[in-house]
């Protein structure tokens, strides 16, 4: 967004966001342009991202506060994980008898596991894995994804190259 764009938005920092009806937070369009600025650099100052948005500092450090708090976002270093360490990574795409949940959560709970998410397809539950080497990847599906009590199959999707990994897709 370009800041002159930008800085004409409300700066009330009491708007920043309000509950929609399935209770998930509503942003006005300050937090949004807050969030396009952290996207672009996370560890962007504040003064500069409220120069852009139209809000002092302080209210942008208040703002990135309650997202941070409500879930919104989160701040991180995203690395490429084959420099520090992690020589293979693989989609799961894993079959549930019964209720999805439970398994969604064991997934969770995993620290290979990267992301998880529940689909309508071919799988009920996709799973990015990130392990050391080979050993480890297999041990992750053999010993720990396929004896979940309701998991009736896997399929394994293993990386062969990451081209693309990025979280740039902004606002809209």
């Amino acid at each position: 967004m370009h800041s002159e764009v930008v800085a004409s938005r409300s700066a009330d920092p009491r708007d920043s966001t309000r509950e929609s009806r399935n209770g998930s937070p509503q942003l006005d369009s300050v937090s949004l342009a807050i969030i396009e600025q952290l996207q672009q650099d996370g560890r962007r100052p504040y003064a500069a991202i409220g120069k852009a948005v139209g809000l002092s500092e302080a209210a942008v450090r208040q703002r990135v506060q309650k997202l941070l708090d409500q879930g919104v976002m989160q701040i991180v270093a995203v690395t490429d994980p084959l420099t520090v360490g992690f020589r293979r990574q693989a989609m799961v795409g894993v079959n549930v008898e019964g209720d999805l949940d439970p398994v969604a959560e064991a997934l969770t709970a995993m620290p290979e596991v990267e992301y998880v998410v529940m689909t309508a397809g071919s799988f009920d539950i996709l799973a990015e894995v990130v392990c050391e080497d080979d050993d480890h990847l297999l041990d992750v599906i053999n010993k720990r994804i396929r004896a979940l009590p309701a998991v009736r199959s896997t399929e394994s999707f293993v990386y062969l190259k990451l081209k693309k990994q990025t979280y740039m897709w902004g606002t809209r």
